[in-house]
This record gives structure tokens, sequence and C-alpha cells, in this order.
């Protein structure tokens, strides 16, 4: 078992940046990707972006590419997502998400199919 904990949300405004953080614990020897999804309220689950556990390899949705930034440190078993330039789009809760695909494949399987979910840490963009 893989526990996962978020932490970094708030309320920004538009062109505000955040930075969310998720720590690992358990079994993470057994997963292979980390990665960001978020849900909008009356919208699905959607990636955000996935990186891989063991080199530099990441993925970014479309709506992230050039704003935000995925990376981790494996020493502290925690990710992070830099968040820059937000929109009131970007609103949502962000879930930290880990399984044994590629970034790839965790960015692009059904959310149902993700094993290890955390909580979730609110993000909220507005004047």
């Amino acid at each position: 078992q893989v526990q996962l904990v978020e932490s970094g949300g708030g309320l920004v405004p538009p062109g505000g940046s955040l930075r969310l953080s998720c720590v690992a614990s358990g079994s993470t020897s057994d997963t292979y990707s980390m990665g960001w999804f978020r849900q909008a309220p009356e919208k699905e689950r959607e990636a955000v972006a996935c990186i891989s556990t063991t080199d530099d390899v990441s993925y970014y949705a479309t709506a992230a590419k050039g704003r935000f930034t995925i990376s981790r440190d494996n020493a502290k078993n925690t990710m992070y997502l830099q968040m820059n330039n937000l929109i009131t789009e970007d609103t949502g809760v962000y879930y930290c998400v880990t399984d044994i695909w590629n970034p790839h494949n965790l960015c692009t399987v059904v959310p149902g199919g993700i094993n290890y979910w955390g909580q979730g840490t609110q993000v909220t963009v507005s004047s």
C-alpha cells in the first residue's frame, strides 16, 4: 500500500502562483510514476502532469504546458507541482496519484484505473 498526502493549495488571484507538494509513504518501490490530477466543480477528473520516479521523463496535459512544472525529490519521497500564471479555469481539487505505469500512461489512463490517490488539496483562482 502507498499513502499520498498533498499540501500547498489555497486561494490565489489570477496570474498568481502556487506550489503543491505530495509526500508518499509505504510501498513506494512498487510504483513507477507519480502525477497530478484535478477536478473542477461539476467536471470530470483530468490529468495535469506526471513524472517518472526513476528518471526525468515527464508528461504534461495541454492545459499545463508552459505554465506548470512537475518535479520530485526522491530523497524526501516528495513530488511538486509549480503552477504559474494561474487562471480561473485552474480552480479545482488537485489530487496526487501514483501507480506502476510510465508517466504518459499514468496521465492518459482512465482515472478509475489508478490505484493510489491522495485526499486532494483545494486550489481556488479568483480575484
